[in-house]
């Protein structure tokens, strides 16, 4: 008998908050419209840093790819030249991939990188209909040049 009663008790104040929430006006947001805001601390997609003179920040060392649990990162060291120089280190990462599948966003590689290469930004709105899609290359990572302008049209300095 007493098992029945707290049973009620329970389906009562259970029943009670369902009545509550009917007469509350819903909560919507209008998220294409309207993004909301993310936290500072928030891990979303990986971007590849350059220094301010346009050389990335990245030189192969291949830390990232050790310490990633999910071995999501895949990196190919190259060795800079006098003529091709693409960071200022002795080398560079001729290929660096991250298969976002994978990728459980744990934020170790941005943490044993040297050189702050690998940041963990706040874009979290990224899909693609194919698993090669969402097999990100250097090019796609790697943040623009900081000396290059962007493009403007000539109808907007009019």
């Amino acid at each position: 008998m007493a098992g029945l009663l707290a049973d009620l008790g329970a389906f009562a104040r259970g029943f009670r908050t369902t009545i509550g929430h009917i007469f509350r006006k819903p909560v919507t947001q209008q998220y294409p419209d309207v993004i909301p805001p993310v936290q500072t601390r928030f891990r979303g997609r990986h971007m590849l840093m350059r220094y301010d003179n346009g050389l990335e920040r990245c030189i192969g060392c291949s830390l990232c790819a050790v310490i990633c649990p999910a071995e999501a990162i895949y990196v190919e060291a190259a060795e800079n030249s006098d003529t091709a120089r693409y960071s200022p280190g002795e080398r560079y990462a001729k290929r660096y991939e991250i298969n976002m599948i994978r990728c459980i966003y744990c934020g170790y590689c941005q943490e044993a990188c040297p050189t702050e290469a690998i940041v963990l930004g706040h874009e979290y709105a990224f899909s693609d209909y194919t698993r090669d899609g969402l097999i990100y290359t250097k090019d796609m990572l790697l943040v623009p040049d900081p000396r290059q302008a962007p493009a403007t049209s000539a109808s907007a300095a009019d």
